[in-house]
């Protein structure tokens, strides 16, 4: 039986460059088990890999009651839109915030579409994802790629 949550109230800001180092660890902190049952941790990897990529333009901040909870990013391709990023503090997760965030994203009129992701093989962000839309488009030992079209 799949659990209803009523909407969490939340409020999507631009991400500004300052942004960068409390997202790299979010990230760190939100994918560290998933890495690590898959045998590739690196704590310090896990974190220059988003200040590579970083780019604020295409991220926004998931703010709770004014506080930054998580991150979107949605970066726009020739092959469609990606997110990228999708990253929630673990005490927010499980309420609903997550689909409600991602309804909000997916139905914005602009940018190209299908809308495209990976996650890492096992994750369970992948439910969330397949509640969305997104079926299978390939996968390898370590992601699984997935597309809404």
């Amino acid at each position: 039986m799949t659990r209803r949550h009523p909407p969490v109230p939340f409020a999507l800001r631009q991400a500004l460059p300052d942004d960068v180092d409390w997202m790299a660890e979010l990230r760190a902190e939100v994918m560290a088990d998933d890495l690590r049952r898959l045998g590739r941790f690196d704590p310090v990897r896990v974190r220059e890999r988003f200040r590579a990529g970083f780019d604020a333009a295409h991220t926004w901040v998931v703010l709770v009651d004014g506080t930054e909870v998580g991150l979107i990013a949605a970066r726009p391709a020739d092959d469609g839109t990606w997110i990228e990023h999708f990253y929630l503090a673990r005490d927010v997760q499980g309420a609903g915030l997550g689909g409600a965030v991602l309804t909000e994203v997916l139905g914005r009129p602009d940018g190209p579409r299908p809308f495209r992701l990976n996650v890492l093989q096992g994750s369970p962000a992948r439910r969330l994802y397949e509640r969305h839309g997104f079926v299978l488009d390939h996968e390898d030992p370590v992601d699984v790629f997935l597309v809404r079209p």
